[in-house]
Order: structure tokens, then C-alpha cells, then sequence
């Protein structure tokens, strides 16, 4: 049986957003973080990278240090943090109002990929990498991670996954979008409402 571990991150600064903690902002009446929380409840192990937040059950929190070193070191940290590991890690930032539907998507395009692949993440409607709404082998993601200097500090997420063998899959716009700004939000949260509410 394939395991599938999860690495959800949430610990960024939400410059746009004035410092607002965007996991915990809410669309259609759950927060951003839960519902990546939700995205991710079959794997194990699960951590999430960030300050833990009451209410949430089922995660192992932890945290980069030093904190905000952006999301290469987060996930640097949390394959550091597991005793044991998954034969595939799903990556999620959990500022994606769809993520559900994006790591359900995912789950169903693993059996299609190569044997000699690494991973797969989501591409947006431009066709650009979502890498951090991917499932990559734990293996040379750990070998990868190993490879960066300072354990991750300041790093592009593409330092790390950039010599890894990864497919793009295509996917909508619900499942890639992510939220960085109050429009974003009102988008999102439109949508979560339904198509007459996106129009308006």
C-alpha cells in the first residue's frame, strides 16, 4: 500500500494581506488552514509548518528556525521533524481555497505517472508550476533538501524541486488560484458562494 505523507505550510508573513494570518481566514465558513488540514487527512505523517492553532486536530506542528525563511526551509524543517518516511510527500500552501479538490486531483494523476518520475504538482492557467500543490517521492525530495545550503533559509521552493523529474498537470482555476490579497479573498469566498455570487 503506498504511503502518503503531508507537509502543509502556513507559516509565511501575508505581506499583501497587512500581516494578517491568512490560514486562518475563512471561505464558504471553514478556514484556509482547515481546509488544507482536510485536503490532507489520510496522509501520515502530517505536519503543518507554523504556530499551532487551537481547533485544529489530527497535525504535528512545527516550525522552521528561524521562522519565515520562506517555504524551502519549511519543508526542510518538517522532513526533518519525521522519524519515518512516507513513500510520497504531498506538499500544500494553505492559502488555496480549492485545495481540497487539488490534492484529490493529484491523488488520482499519481497511479498515471511515470515510473521514473519524481512528482507531480498542479500548473495554472498559464501553464506555471504550482509547486507547492504537489506529490513528490519522499526519497529525492529528502535528498534534495539535503542539498541546500542553510538548511533552506531564504530559498526558492524551485532550488529545491528544480532537479527533480516533475509532471505539470493542468487544472482549473478553483484548484490553483491561492489567495495573497483582499480581492483574492473576495474572489474566493464569491466563489465559494456560487457562480451567481462570482458574477455579481
Amino acid at each position: 500500500m503506498t504511503r502518503i505523507g503531508a507537509i502543509l505550510l502556513a507559516g509565511g508573513r501575508a505581506t499583501r494581506l497587512g500581516g494578517a494570518a491568512k490560514p486562518l481566514l475563512e471561505v464558504g465558513g471553514r478556514s484556509l488552514l482547515q481546509r488544507a488540514v482536510d485536503a490532507a487527512a489520510a496522509c501520515s505523517p502530517l505536519t503543518v509548518v507554523g504556530e499551532p492553532v487551537p481547533g485544529i486536530d489530527g497535525v504535528e506542528w512545527f516550525r522552521e528556525d528561524p521562522p519565515f525563511g520562506g517555504p524551502a526551509a519549511a519543508i526542510v524543517a518538517a522532513l526533518s521533524a519525521w522519524s519515518e518516511d512516507p513513500d510520497w510527500t504531498m506538499i500544500l500552501a494553505c492559502d488555496v481555497p480549492g485545495v481540497v479538490e487539488a490534492a484529490a486531483r493529484l491523488r488520482r494523476d499519481l497511479p498515471l505517472l511515470p515510473t521514473d518520475s519524481d512528482g507531480v504538482c498542479l500548473g495554472d492557467a498559464g501553464s506555471r508550476p504550482q509547486w507547492l500543490t504537489g506529490l513528490y517521492r519522499t526519497t529525492p525530495l529528502r535528498r534534495a533538501a539535503t542539498a541546500l545550503p542553510d538548511r533552506g533559509q531564504g530559498a526558492p521552493v524551485r532550488a529545491l524541486l528544480d532537479d527533480l523529474a516533475i509532471a505539470v498537470v493542468a487544472a482549473p482555476a478553483e484548484e490553483t488560484d491561492d489567495v495573497d490579497t483582499w480581492e483574492d479573498l473576495e474572489r474566493a469566498r464569491a466563489r465559494a458562494r456560487g457562480p451567481e455570487a462570482e458574477r455579481a
